[in-house]
């Protein structure tokens, strides 16, 4: 029996994936949520951080934001941004920190947008490519 069950992540414009995972690792405001075959159901937040999907060949996403639905064991991941570690360079991600870090400072942001660049900061200092 197959201890898989489906995976997909959607963003705006397009599909970015869809495939089979043994286990997803999310980053939820509750936490870091793990997801396994025959989870309860489940929808919550996302926060910016890293979607770990494992499989044969592991994937790893950053994402900023979103929303979660796990039922009969398909995982929807809805997101504004989902970008493949794999295809970030050192440049693009310096870049991004910067960006973030710029808003940061701006008095004009709420706390919630505050809280969520800081966690969006600290996830891509912690990248190491």
């Amino acid at each position: 029996m197959s201890e898989q069950f489906t995976v997909e992540i959607i963003s705006p414009n397009e599909q970015t994936l869809k495939t089979e995972a043994r286990e997803v690792s999310l980053p939820a405001f509750e936490g870091e949520v793990g997801i396994l075959k025959n989870h309860i159901p489940l929808i919550t937040f996302l926060r910016p951080g890293l979607i770990k999907i494992f499989n044969e060949t592991d994937q790893i996403y950053f994402v900023e934001d979103g929303t979660v639905e796990f039922a009969n064991n398909n995982l929807l991941i809805l997101t504004s941004t989902a970008k493949l570690m794999s295809s970030i360079d050192k440049k693009s991600l310096e870049d991004l920190i910067n960006e973030a870090e710029d808003k940061i400072n701006d008095s004009e942001i709420s706390d919630k947008e505050r809280y969520l660049l800081s966690y969006k900061i600290d996830t891509l200092k912690n990248i190491n490519l």
